[in-house]
Order: structure tokens, then sequence, then C-alpha cells
């Protein structure tokens, strides 16, 4: 999941990099962007570093400890990624109208809402 909404982040960096506007909105949105691409790129690069030590036949005897720190890397990197993204959904909106910036707004904050309900159920 972590590499489909990479790329997804990627892709819309990019798009944003080669766009002819220059608002301060569109300027915070490629900066999210650009953060929700590294959030998700760094989880995508710790839990295939976990796989790798936990496939049989890894060169090197590993601990159930030595995996915590990829662990936690690639969950704030998962973290990072998923707020960022969903601030850019929520801001997308106001770069049109107001009524749509309110309901791009609201879209982001229940999926927000529901996102913290499923993580912590």
């Amino acid at each position: 999941m972590s590499v489909f909404l990479g790329g997804f982040s990627i892709a819309l960096t990019a798009n944003l990099l080669i766009s002819k506007s220059e608002t301060r909105l569109l300027n915070i949105i490629l900066k999210l962007a650009t953060t929700s691409s590294a959030g998700f790129l760094t989880t995508v690069f710790a839990m295939t570093n976990i796989l790798m030590r936990t496939t049989d036949g890894y060169p090197g005897a590993i601990a159930e400890s030595g995996l915590n720190t990829p662990r936690i890397i690639g969950f704030l990197g998962y973290i990072v990624g998923v707020f960022s993204l969903l601030t850019i959904i929520g801001l997308s909106g106001w770069t049109k109208s107001k009524g749509t910036g309110i309901f791009t707004t609201v879209v982001s904050v229940i999926t927000l809402i529901f996102f913290l309900i499923s993580a912590v159920s």
C-alpha cells in the first residue's frame, strides 16, 4: 500500500513541479506532496529491510529486537505520509473555490477519523 501511495504522491509532486501556477497554496501542497512521498518511500525501504531480514537464507542472525528500528521508522514514515496526503486532499479544493475547499476539507477530516478508528481497533 505504501508503494502505491508513494507513487501517487510522487506523481502529484511531479505535476506540481511543472505547473505554471505560483500561488502560496500550491507551494504548500507541493511541499506536502514531497513530504508524503518521502514518508511512503521511507516506509517501503524499512519494510523491505524487515522482509529481507526475516526471509529464510538471510546471511546473518537476527534478533527480534533488531527489527524494532526499521519497524518504528516504517511506522513513522507511514504516519507522516498519510497525514500529509490527507492534508493535500483537504487543501486541494481551496485552489478552486470556497465551496469546493469546504467539501474537500470535510472529506479529508472524515477520512482522518476513519483512519484513526481503524488504526486503534
